[in-house]
């Protein structure tokens, strides 16, 4: 797509496509994250999107600028998916365990699309919803505005480069996986004590979590490190 604009009012399309489907934003989101997943990035086209929609290519400006404008509501249909079912309970640090694990899992559903937005800042509805509830959770257990901020901008940092390296990794064909795994067992766990005595000593455990994402372990190290700073703030304010 290339830059166009076209009002906003004159962007719902009233009349069914070829396929008798009546085009909205939300459609077209849904298509062009279904052809990420199956084609790739390359897929991401006007053409091959109109195709896909049954719908002359042109009609999509009603709805999306260019490409990259239908990139970022994509990312934020990604970040949708995530808060629709988190219901905060008042436990903050639970809280957001369950949402950074939503997001996690949001990301391997659609690993390719999870990895193009990855980096992006969407300005959207659902990612200034994100934002806003994360702040007020932080802010509701009593970080201070600076330290809800950075401890925001770390959580949320975090889990978009886990999810964008463990997509990565799942995008993988299956045999480069399987030939990576068996890195660990063939390579690593046979290195001698003698040479490599740190890997000798951890090989079996080296063999069982490497295969696995991290991300788990560390969002709680890092759910642990801001509980330990909430309580140094707590501390210098009862001096």
């Amino acid at each position: 797509m290339s830059e166009r604009v076209v009002p906003p009012a004159a962007r719902r399309r009233r009349r069914p496509t070829k396929q008798g489907v009546v085009l909205s934003e939300e459609l077209i989101v849904a298509t062009a994250l279904r052809l990420i997943e199956e084609h790739g990035a390359d897929a991401l086209s006007v053409r091959r999107l109109g195709r896909a929609l049954g719908a002359d290519p042109s009609s999509l400006y009603r709805y999306f600028r260019h490409t990259d404008d239908l990139m970022l509501a994509i990312a934020d249909e990604l970040i949708g998916r995530s808060l629709r079912a988190w219901r905060p309970t008042g436990e903050w640090r639970h809280d957001l365990r369950e949402l950074g694990l939503r997001m996690h899992a949001g990301a391997l559903a659609h690993p390719r699309a999870a990895v193009l937005g990855s980096y992006r800042v969407t300005g959207r509805v659902h990612e200034i919803r994100t934002v806003e509830s994360i702040l007020g959770v932080l802010r509701g257990a009593g970080f201070p505005d600076e330290e809800a901020v950075r401890v925001y901008h770390a959580y949320v940092d975090q889990a978009l480069a886990f999810g964008a390296l463990d997509s990565a990794s799942s995008a993988l064909p299956r045999a480069a996986r399987e030939a990576e795994d068996t890195v660990w067992r063939a390579t690593y766990a046979r290195l001698p004590a003698g040479t490599h005595p740190h890997i000798a000593a951890t090989a079996r455990h080296l063999v069982t979590d490497m295969g696995r994402s991290a991300y788990p372990a560390a969002l709680d190290l890092l759910l642990d490190a801001a509980a330990a700073r909430l309580e140094e703030i707590r501390a210098a304010g009862d001096d």
